[in-house]
């Protein structure tokens, strides 16, 4: 009996982590779905959670009355929400967004703050700790932390990789592991973003997507076949990039021309106040197209087409299908939105626009901070074979 007890003990061990990994990957699941996830039996599962539960991992729950259908209804489990929390946070280019979960999946809050473009490192991590604690009233437990995603401006390489990861964060996932004190996974912020509307937004059950964050950079993200594509390098979703001016203006790749140098919220400012507008910001531009500012309106009709243009290229080259459109210019609303639908649709193959559909994002600013915790969780089937990117768990 003793030489069975030793693997015995791993086996029933590593059930209990199976468990435990679906509830966290899935959120509330039946014992039923359980089940067919875990491939278990089911009296070895039932053996499972009843330990779970026992010793507090694990709570089980009826639905609400007003939720509840015919029938008897059914049992959900879920990890104990006291058991862990996952923070995310996006550091975009002029503002810090951060969200938490508890590992139940419940929303425990999410927050912004803007600063200026020269704030250094440690300024934009002070600012992401002062937002984590306004969180949930203040009464966000940090020692309950299990990990925290981060999304950043620029490319963001895969593990192993020597060249630098995210160009100008060089000692960012250190910053904040000393921070919180536990492990940091890294990506680009605007294909979180993706992540996030693919996971819980306007793009929720797609398996096809193209999506475009006209920020202050311009940048997307790419769903094939149901799953999230990075790139061998990090480097998918870099639209912003792609050339749409000849002798165009300088961009910081290196490059002319580029759509971020003519659709970035900054380049679009810059234009409007050349052409004698005052807008200091989008939601001033946004005011001054509800007041009929021919300028603005003719500016967002020009911006709307360049980007139409590149999208119809998009959708020509990997397939018709569901592009989402999100960013602070998105907020521009039908001035952009219609001009840009029109050259996309007058530009994808004709075949094809029957099967194009057009959707602005759902998420908001906190997009990027939901899709790192959705990175954290590795919770929804488009990251799989998705590389996770963990360099500060070898360290933790």
């Amino acid at each position: 009996m003793s030489s069975q007890a030793g693997p015995l003990t791993r086996l029933r061990r590593g059930h209990k982590e199976l468990v435990l990994e679906l509830l966290s990957k899935h959120g509330p699941l039946s014992r039923s779905s359980l089940g067919s996830l875990s491939g278990l039996s089911r009296t070895t599962l039932y053996e499972i959670v009843a330990e779970l539960v026992a010793n507090g991992a694990v709570v089980a729950s009826l639905p609400e009355p007003a939720e509840r259908k015919r029938g008897r209804p059914v049992e959900k489990l879920t990890l104990n929400p006291g058991a862990g929390q996952v923070i995310g946070i996006d550091f975009a280019r002029r503002a810090v967004h951060v969200a938490a979960v508890n590992v139940a999946h419940d929303v425990i809050g999410t927050a912004s703050a803007a600063h200026a473009a020269e704030l250094t490192w440690p300024e934009r991590v002070d600012l992401a700790g002062r937002l984590v604690h306004s969180l949930g009233d203040g009464s966000l437990d940090l020692g309950s932390l299990t990990a925290v995603g981060v999304g950043v401006v620029g490319p963001v390489f895969n593990p192993g990789d020597e060249a630098t990861p995210a160009r100008g964060v060089d000692g960012l996932p250190d910053l904040l592991h000393e921070r919180f004190e536990v492990p940091v996974v890294t990506d680009n912020n605007t294909r979180l973003a993706a992540l996030a509307e693919a996971t819980w937004g306007a793009a929720a059950g797609s398996r096809e997507m193209v999506y475009l964050r006209l920020s202050y950079g311009v940048g997307g993200g790419l769903v094939f076949g149901g799953s999230l594509h990075r790139g061998p390098q990090g480097l998918s979703g870099e639209f912003g990039h792609i050339k749409v001016v000849e002798d165009g203006k300088p961009c910081e790749c290196g490059g002319t021309g580029c759509l971020e140098t003519v659709a970035s919220a900054g380049a679009v400012l810059d234009a409007y106040r050349a052409g004698g507008g005052t807008a200091e910001d989008v939601p001033a531009l946004a005011s001054a197209l509800r007041e009929g500012d021919a300028t603005a309106r003719d500016l967002l009709a020009d911006v709307g087409a360049r980007v139409g243009d590149v999208l119809a290229g998009l959708c020509n080259a990997v397939g018709p299908g569901l592009v989402v459109i999100g960013g602070e210019l998105a907020a521009t609303g039908p001035a952009l939105l219609e001009p840009l639908e029109e050259a996309l649709r007058a530009r994808v193959m004709p075949l094809s626009r029957q099967w194009v559909d057009l959707r602005p994002a759902t998420l908001g600013e906190t997009g990027g901070a939901l899709g790192a915790i959705a990175l954290v969780l590795h919770e929804s089937p488009v990251l799989s074979r998705y590389p996770m990117n963990a360099k500060s768990e070898e360290d933790s």
